[in-house]
């Protein structure tokens, strides 16, 4: 009964926490966005001391079922060794605790030296968030497309399309890397990763030794058939001496399923059961079941040497001839197994098979939906739309809330959530050394809303502290710099304006491209040629008011010019308040 609540749990908890790392429409992160939080890492970093109390407590009440419960990573991995389809397939194999207490040194060294993308590497949560984000994430939005084409022929449009784009060609590699070799750990050992890379599974196990429940072994039932051992997707479980490791048991309970003679049980000592002492071989011990009590007529006789007494028909039975054998009637073996009938319910696929085909068939069809749906590629038909390029940045610029880049160093472990979670398309994955996978500010495909802060509310670790509306339109992230060389007032005298016009802030403002150009007594404007401007625009130039500048980028964004744009915005290493 415990194990299929321990399963069902899981199971919710897995597909609720994998919606929100790929949910863009911000309706998860309302109701679940404390699934995040309740992580042991990010509680950590953010020193959530409410949740920290919670999970020791819970520790050292059920040991280690943080791991079988809440962690996805975890979840993950035993669905993927249920897969394998084998019911008994484990061995007992020794702690490596060298290992284990090096990757505990390796994580810390990490966060002290503010490298928390390195630490983010065998952190479990921002492991699975990196392979959501980038294997799932598309697939869901795929999906999302693909139901939105099925209701806009229907003339409905509750469901939206969204764009479907690599953010990050390194993020995306390191994912399928370590998911790689996380599924073949997963599918040879069960468990292995958790219990040898996993810091966070070493520090429970810690814990764990002292927890008040915990599975123990009756010797005076167990009779070392093994079944617990081979079941154990921990590998904690020595069968020949009747011990489990209890730091690396998850409280999953498949050795309690798996035990035929009830002999695992939850106990709340250490040695609930004294030893037996007639299971000593020089006591009589001879088998399996030797300290088990005998009956009487067993004592009387030996095992195995009982007379054998053959069987007496009864006086009113008449023994039947056996009928002759014939062609037309063969002699009847009831050991031979009978012929399936071929019926329609044999000839179809299993369910996984149809499931497997459903979901190709489905993407497929989403594939063809898309390719119908051709992308523009013109400006109203006449100029072709030229990809916007990142300019060169001398300082990176980092999500308003961060506060400073060395606080996004030491606290985010590149989980991916906010860049997943941001509808502008502005956050993702950075490419640098030393900031690697962690998020960035970006404006090719969009521009950072003032009346948005959806990073701030879904970050857990604290590199991205939650501010209000009010705060984001007053925090300056960077500022904007004009590239007088791509400006096209500047550069061909033809008047645009967009910079100054998209601003939100109002800290771009125009003059005339040259001082030839002027204002007569009546506030008209005089060309270079001595005339009235009138019916002709006057060409004007961007000018940067870099107090009133918070760094949105939509100036940058809206630009026409391309591939790189006129005007872009450098970062500020520490935030300012405007």
């Amino acid at each position: 009964m415990l194990r299929k609540i321990r399963i069902s749990l899981a199971a919710v908890f897995w597909l609720l926490i994998t919606w929100l790392l790929v949910d863009f429409t911000g309706t998860a992160h309302v109701y679940l966005g404390w699934m995040a939080r309740i992580q042991l890492m990010p509680a950590l970093l953010a020193m959530n001391v409410g949740v920290l109390i919670f999970l020791l407590a819970l520790t050292l009440l059920w040991g280690r079922i943080y791991c079988s419960v809440i962690c996805p990573l975890g979840v993950m991995q035993d669905i993927i060794s249920w897969f394998r389809r084998k019911k008994f397939k484990y061995v007992y194999t020794p702690a490596r605790t060298t290992l284990r207490y090096a990757m505990v040194l390796f994580t810390g060294a990490a966060l002290v030296l503010n490298l928390g993308w390195l630490a983010g590497l065998v952190l479990p949560y921002s492991t699975y968030g990196r392979i959501t984000g980038a294997i799932t994430a598309p697939l869901y939005k795929l999906a999302n497309n693909a139901l939105a084409q099925l209701a806009e022929h229907y003339d409905s449009y509750a469901v939206y399309e969204v764009d479907v784009w690599l953010k990050s060609v390194s993020a995306l590699v390191i994912a399928l890397i370590v998911w790689g070799i996380i599924a073949v750990l997963a599918w040879r050992g069960g468990r292995t990763w958790c219990n040898t890379v996993c810091p966070v599974g070493t520090l429970l196990g810690l814990v764990s030794r002292y927890a008040w429940y915990r599975p123990s072994i009756d010797k005076s039932r167990c009779n070392a058939c093994g079944l617990c051992e081979r079941s154990c997707k921990a590998g904690c479980i020595n069968s020949k001496e009747h011990s489990i490791d209890l730091s690396r048991c998850v409280m999953c309970g498949d050795c309690m399923e798996a035990c035929r003679k009830e002999a695992l049980t939850l106990s709340t000592e250490k040695a609930p059961f004294k030893p037996v002492t007639n299971r000593n071989p020089e006591n009589g011990y001879k088998g399996r079941n030797a300290g088990k009590p005998r009956p009487a007529e067993e004592k009387a006789a030996p095992r195995n040497n009982k007379p054998k007494v053959a069987a007496q028909p009864k006086d009113n039975v008449v023994a039947a001839s056996p009928k002759p054998e014939t062609a037309e009637a063969p002699r009847h073996n009831p050991r031979r197994r009978k012929p399936k009938a071929a019926t329609a319910e044999s000839s179809v696929a299993d369910p996984g098979r149809r499931a497997v085909l459903a979901s190709t068939a489905f993407l497929a069809g989403a594939a063809v939906l898309r390719a119908q749906h051709k992308p523009k590629t013109t400006d109203g038909g006449y100029a072709p739309i030229i990809s916007k390029k990142a300019p060169q940045r001398q300082h990176r610029i980092t999500p308003p809330g961060s506060v400073s880049l060395r606080n996004l160093q030491s606290h985010c472990t590149a989980c991916q959530l906010c860049v997943d979670a941001c509808p502008n398309d502005v956050l993702r994955p950075s490419s640098s050394l030393s900031t690697f996978m962690q998020p960035e500010v970006s404006f090719e495909r969009g521009y950072c809303r003032p009346e948005c802060n959806r990073c701030s509310e879904v970050c857990p670790t604290g590199a991205i502290k939650p501010i209000t509306i009010e705060e984001r339109t007053a925090t300056q992230v960077g500022h904007a710099v004009w590239v007088k060389e791509l400006c096209i007032p500047a550069k061909e005298g033809k008047p645009c304006g967009n910079c100054s016009r998209r601003c939100p802030s109002g800290a771009i403002q125009l003059v005339p491209a040259s001082d030839k150009y002027r204002k007569n007594e009546h506030g008209r404007w005089i060309g270079p040629d001595g005339k009235q401007m009138d019916g002709r625009l006057v060409p004007m130039i961007p000018v940067v008011n870099v107090e009133k500048c918070t760094g949105c980028g939509a100036c940058e964004n809206l630009c026409p010019v391309g591939p790189q744009s006129a005007i872009y915005v450098e970062g500020h290493d520490v935030h300012r308040e405007i």
